[in-house]
């Protein structure tokens, strides 16, 4: 009886779609995450084109970054030797770049290149080494490993500074203290605007 109960419950009440595995919500989901890759590698594939013409990033990870953009560059150099035909049209680019877009997330302020989550300063402060991807609000790009800042940041450190210094201001001379701590942010986000404004202009 109990299964023909239950027949009946999905006749009276059928179970939406989006709830069922492999239905709606799974495609709808599938659809999401296969526009986030080809919009991921769209912009790696920008950022690529600007290293090649001498914008660089900028931040802890941007030495890797450059090297892995070397590197695609010696594949195309290598298959141009071998085949004169092969020009590194944005095809074959992205093709070679996959391999990080695969493994980028987009913060507010750096692009974080979650290679080896072992180096992911953001699971060392939430204490989760194990974790699949970094948690949202724990990212220290002026501090993590593997991100990295590029002039599409520019604004919003530059109005970090702004708030900052007119909050400081406001700030009353007994709170020294809170001063001193506000004052050190600010120096850093003025450090990684200068170092922003140094890797574009190279």
């Amino acid at each position: 009886m109990g299964a023909v109960h239950e027949a009946f419950r999905e006749f009276q009440y059928p179970t939406p779609p989006s709830a069922r595995p492999g239905g709606a919500q799974a495609k709808f989901l599938a659809e999401v995450n296969a526009e986030e890759a080809e919009r991921n590698k769209d912009l790696v594939l920008a950022e690529y084109r600007r290293y090649q013409q001498g914008e660089m990033p900028s931040g802890p990870g941007a030495r890797d970054l450059i090297s892995f953009f070397a590197s695609v560059d010696g594949k195309l150099a290598r298959a141009a030797a071998e085949d004169p035909t092969v020009v590194g049209s944005d095809q074959e680019v992205r093709a070679l770049l996959a391999e990080v877009a695969g493994v980028l997330h987009l913060g507010v302020a750096n692009y974080c290149w979650f290679i080896d989550p072992s180096k992911a300063l953001c699971l060392k402060l939430a204490g989760t080494p194990n974790a699949t991807k970094p948690p949202a609000g724990m990212c220290d790009s002026a501090r993590c490993p593997q991100a990295t800042h590029h002039p599409r940041h520019r604004p919003v450190w530059a109005e970090s500074v702004r708030t900052k210094q007119v909050f400081i201001g406001s700030i009353g001379r007994n709170h020294k203290t809170e001063k001193a701590r506000l004052q050190a942010d600010v120096d850093r986000d003025v450090k990684v605007l200068a170092s922003i404004d140094a890797a574009a202009a190279a």
